[in-house]
């Protein structure tokens, strides 16, 4: 067997590319989803707050959907690992997929050591967040869609395809979705965010919002890498702006009918709002030639008001 030799490149790894950039911030801010602390406090808080039913039912509809939504992208991201070419890119990938499958380990964490006690001392229904109950249609059909555009990857790896992979993932269900449901969580739980968002009294969760903190600043270099690839694209005229377009116009009223049933205890308008306000701005990013995606840096740094820098 001739081995050939490859002669594209010096090294084996590019240390200036966004691509590595980002792999080396996931190494540095690596943290573990069993060293969050305050999950018991958590529990103690809403079983002294003593919620109806109909309002615990918000928190454990919101705790089942992000939860399945990150074992949902865990499984969902590997088409497009094997897509791409660049080891700086599959890299990147690695961690990110890492990365969901932590933050899949938080919320399963947070299932059984806050949800299933404090049903049982609140005398509710035993439940498991894998129950259909707690998925409405616009969730099933967006992730369905994503679904579909990453498998698509696997038979037709065309520029426009990739867009819309990345559209689908990256740019509606990382960026808009996930970024606006932790949005709602730092807001209802704690005392950033907007307090438009809580109707009921909630408590302090210092469990929940320290690890939807940590999960935002990782979902910050996701988005960050996902606008970098389709503002490629699109700024180089491989791909026109309009299958972006189309793309989020089509999933966008997904994102809205996933918040919209949570009406108890929770005020969904600002957080539709707040999502519409993201899509629009990573839209601007992408397509004015003037613009640029944050620094890395930027992007996964929280502040006390509005989350991450890359919201």
């Amino acid at each position: 067997m001739t081995q050939v030799e490859d002669t594209s490149r010096d090294m084996r790894l590019d240390p200036d590319s966004f691509a590595q950039g980002y792999f080396k911030n996931a190494v540095y801010r690596h943290w573990d989803p069993y060293d969050i602390e305050g999950l018991e406090a958590d529990k103690e808080k809403v079983i002294e707050t003593a919620p109806s039913e109909e309002e615990f039912n918000t928190l454990r509809t919101a705790i089942a959907r992000f939860g399945a939504g990150e074992e949902a992208v865990t499984e969902d991201l590997m088409p497009l690992g094997m897509a791409l070419e660049d080891i700086n890119d599959q890299m990147f990938l690695s961690s990110q997929i890492y990365e969901e499958a932590k933050h899949t380990q938080f919320f399963d964490r947070y299932w059984r050591e806050v949800v299933n006690p404090a049903e049982e001392a609140l005398d509710f229904e035993v439940t498991r967040p894998t129950d259909q109950r707690f998925f409405n249609d616009h969730y099933i059909a967006l992730f369905d869609k994503t679904e579909d555009a990453m498998e698509r990857l696997l038979e037709d790896d065309s520029p426009e395809a990739r867009v819309e992979a990345y559209c689908h993932y990256h740019l509606v269900v990382e960026s808009v979705l996930a970024q606006t449901g932790y949005y709602g969580f730092q807001s209802a739980f704690s005392d950033q965010g907007s307090d438009e968002v809580a109707v009921k009294d909630w408590p302090n969760a210092e469990g929940l919002v320290d690890g939807v903190a940590k999960i935002r600043s990782d979902e910050g270099r996701h988005v960050g890498f996902g606008m970098n690839k389709v503002r490629g694209y699109v700024q180089n005229g491989e791909v026109d702006e309009s299958v972006v377009q189309e793309t989020l116009q089509d999933l966008m009223p997904h994102v809205a009918g996933t918040f919209s049933d949570l009406t108890v205890g929770i005020n969904p308008a600002p957080l539709v709002a707040y999502s519409r306000d993201k899509l629009t701005r990573r839209i601007e990013i992408i397509t004015d030639a003037e613009a640029e995606v944050p620094d890395v840096d930027e992007l996964v740094k929280l502040d006390t008001g509005e989350g991450t820098a890359a919201d």
